[in-house]
């Protein structure tokens, strides 16, 4: 049976995430790294290594400390309330899930272990200029010439580009959808071209060209033709952390809304006092509760290796949309100040729609539901 109550260990952990993001991270801090070329906080960064943070669902046989997707939630949920400029999601998730996943027992020792403390940072390659979240949105290519593959393409929203070590790049191999591969490409290899891009976010995103660009066949992770099953895989657990950064950032946004609207006066009352502002406030942790819910369900569903095929995806689209309408709506309670730098609410405003649209956005999310449902 589902249990709500997280354990003193899983609260000792959250403690800490959150008190070393508002040490070294705090919001004048994301301020400061909006737009910037690297984008990392490195001594937020740091830190998370130093206390195993980053290498929290990395194996212990890999440097990490093994644990699982609810250990992750509680963690995201963290980084989402704290807006942490840090590359966690695109290489201690994304890229390590998918070496883990599809990759050879060398390719694990080799890489692992500089994931899991934070020493190296992989980001993935996979979005296309006009193309889609399926497979048949992959179209940069990969030719493989004996021992050596070629990779042509151009690639958007490549998160931490200029700080990565490497890209994980999504290839087509084949013809058919999903013929896509995955390939480990430093970034100072030649042919690889960094151009950095601004989002209604200000977060860290590149456009990335490649232009045969030559890498050894032993870049591939996993077997030819296995690259889009990993990936798929690897996503389909990814999105339930996205979908709790998305709560953390949702409830800490109510919170300082909520704040506000007993401290700001109209009328020789507060605006709390106001029936329609608190039945939207009301509304609104309605459905930040009942979006928590949905991602715990799934977490735990995962950690109990239950399909989750039908959770994760309603997840995201759940909490996506909670994100974005609850900070909307905190936008019209702050009114016109809501918008200036000063506040805080923008950021989480801009960062709400962003993260809507990144990793399956809502058709993606959509697809995905009716298609368990009318299967």
């Amino acid at each position: 049976m589902l249990n709500l109550d997280f354990s003193e260990e899983q609260d000792m952990l959250r403690d800490m995430v959150r008190g070393v993001c508002a040490q070294l991270s705090p919001l004048e801090k994301v301020r400061e790294m909006e737009d910037d070329p690297d984008g990392v906080a490195r001594e937020l960064w740091e830190q998370l290594g130093e206390l195993g943070v980053t290498g929290l669902m990395i194996p212990e046989e890999f440097g990490g400390s093994g644990m699982s997707l609810i250990e992750g939630v509680v963690v995201y949920e963290e980084l989402g309330r704290s807006l942490a400029p840090v590359p966690h999601f695109v290489s201690c998730v994304l890229s390590a899930g998918a070496i883990l996943a599809g990759g050879s027992d060398e390719q694990k020792s080799a890489i692992l272990p500089g994931l899991a403390s934070g020493a190296t940072i992989i980001t993935p390659a996979w979005l296309e200029p006009e193309n889609g979240f399926s497979p048949k949105g992959v179209q940069a290519t990969a030719t493989v010439e004996g021992d050596e593959v070629t990779l042509n393409g151009s690639k958007m929203h490549v998160y931490f580009a200029r700080a990565a070590d490497q890209l994980l790049v999504l290839a087509r191999t084949g013809d058919a959808p999903t013929d896509v591969d995955l390939f480990l490409v430093p970034t100072d290899t030649p042919g690889v071209t960094l151009d950095q891009r601004m989002s209604i976010s200000s977060d860290t995103q590149y456009r990335v060209e490649l232009a045969d660009v030559r890498v050894p066949v032993a870049s591939r992770i996993g077997a030819a033709g296995s690259g889009w099953a990993t990936w798929d895989k690897v996503m389909l657990e990814a999105v339930i952390l996205a979908s709790a950064q998305a709560m953390g950032g949702a409830e800490h946004a109510l919170e300082i809304t909520a704040q506000y609207s007993k401290d700001r006066e109209q009328f020789d009352k507060a605006l709390a006092e106001f029936q329609a502002i608190s039945h939207d406030l009301a509304d609104a942790r309605t459905e930040l509760d009942g979006g928590k819910i949905l991602v715990y369900e799934a977490a735990w569903a995962q950690s109990r290796g239950d399909d989750i095929s039908r959770l994760a995806p309603m997840a995201k689209l759940f909490s996506g949309r909670v994100y974005r309408d609850l900070t909307a709506m905190a936008q019209q309670i702050f009114g016109g100040v809501g918008f200036t730098l000063e506040y805080d609410i923008q950021l989480y405003f801009r960062r709400a729609k962003q993260l809507q649209l990144s990793w399956w956005d809502i058709t993606t999310c959509e697809e995905r539901v009716a298609e368990s449902v009318l299967a």
